[in-house]
């Protein structure tokens, strides 16, 4: 096959780290023989608009200032290809003989570079298509977990120590609602910062388990008796024994109109409008007496906030990237994933499955990381989850 040339496009939400896999694809690419190094601005769609920029000609101190930005420096994009979308990207790489498709994003990503692979092959043009990973719901299949995640949790575990003290101070009931529609990995990483049993968060609720809202006053009220106070983790995507997120079936039951609103993709809005924070406040406040009841929705402030970075996830960041190209030597296409190794420090090293593994579907929390008696999770996850923070510090509190 002929090198050709090779583009490069991010897709999805943004995250502290993923301009670092663009920057490790960048620093491979050059070493190698492809004829020009394109990134096309907003993913797909600036692909299909031919909107690319040359990434040959960035120096040292530009590809350091971009490994340093957060979010997409490319510019991102939520979009599907259909398949007239496939058939005129195909035709474009022909025409600029781009023979090596590489795509920096989550499931849906993986997807793309899938069917992008699939419509070349079908029309019989020769190219190789690459999924490099990346999402802070780290929820992507065959990897041990996603870069850009590891970041998004220091930033959790840090907010929750704070919260921690804050509730101490002016005693009450607070509930953080964050991302995390099918899987509660992010939730999960609220209980890193903890030091002692008496720390926030208190309770933990993930869409692995069945939320029932009975259950949920009574463990909140049990915490508030015992200690004043009390810290909750919510993930967006809690549902009852049928799968309804918890929000829809509420909005049903009680005829308040929140099942109508939807997002871009179609899907009822759960944690960006803070309908389900507030909800959940009524709901606690009516059922505890007098007591000062508040939420907070963590929405995009995770994705992209530079001071909580991972060194731990910086570097593999960079390493998928440059990971991406080495692999398309000898392969037509693939999925980057990190594969944790048995040993004493941790440590991970890369490989690349078959796209599409990866594509689609999502990875949900092991049984083994959530408590089987209570809503929190076990010590496996936090063996697990630590690592790839860089560590998060037990904060010394002291009330007097």
């Amino acid at each position: 096959m002929p090198a050709g040339k090779a583009v490069i496009g991010q897709s999805g939400g943004p995250t502290a780290v993923i301009n670092k896999s663009l920057v490790g694809f960048i620093k491979e690419a050059l070493k190698a023989d492809f004829k020009e190094i394109l990134g096309a601005k907003h993913g797909l769609q600036g692909m299909l608009n031919e909107d690319f920029v040359d990434l040959s000609k960035l120096n040292e101190s530009q590809l350091y200032g971009i490994g340093r930005t957060p979010a997409a420096a490319l510019g991102s994009v939520r979009k599907k290809p259909s398949e007239k979308d496939i058939e005129k990207l195909v035709s474009i790489f022909e025409k600029e003989n781009i023979r090596n498709f590489y795509y920096i994003g989550g499931n849906d990503s993986a997807e793309t570079a899938y069917l992008v692979a699939e419509g070349a092959r079908s029309s019989g043009y020769e190219m190789k298509a690459f999924h490099i990973p990346k999402t802070i719901d780290n929820d992507l299949l065959e990897t041990d977990h996603s870069p850009g995640y590891g970041s998004a949790a220091r930033f959790v575990a840090h907010a929750f120590q704070g919260d921690d003290a804050d509730t101490r101070s002016l005693k009450g009931i607070k509930i953080n609602v964050l991302m995390g529609r099918h899987a509660g990995w992010l939730t999960a990483a609220s209980t890193l910062g903890k030091a002692t049993e008496e720390d926030g968060p208190h309770l933990v609720y993930v869409p692995e388990k069945i939320f029932d809202i009975e259950s949920f006053k009574k463990e909140v009220k049990e915490v508030y008796d015992s200690l004043g106070r009390c810290l909750v983790a919510v993930s967006e995507g809690v549902h009852n024994e049928n799968g309804e997120y918890f929000l829809q079936t509420y909005a049903n039951e009680t005829g308040s109109g929140l099942a109508g609103k939807k997002d871009s993709h179609g899907n009822i809005q759960l944690s960006g409008s803070g309908a389900l924070g507030d909800t959940l406040v009524n709901i606690i406040s009516e059922n505890i007496e007098g007591a000062r009841v508040r939420a907070d929705t963590f929405g995009y402030l995770q994705r992209s906030f530079l001071a909580d970075v991972s060194e731990v996830d910086a570097e593999e960041a960079e390493r998928v990237g440059q990971h991406a190209v080495i692999a398309s030597k000898e392969k037509d296409s693939g999925s980057v994933i990190l594969k944790r190794q048995l040993s004493e420090e941790y440590y991970c090293e890369v490989d690349t499955v078959e796209l599409n593994k990866v594509a689609k579907n999502t990875k949900n929390m092991p049984k083994e990381f959530l408590d089987d008696k209570k809503p929190y999770v076990t010590n496996d996850f936090f063996e697990y989850a630590m690592p790839l923070t860089g560590g998060i510090e037990p904060k010394t509190q002291i009330f007097v």
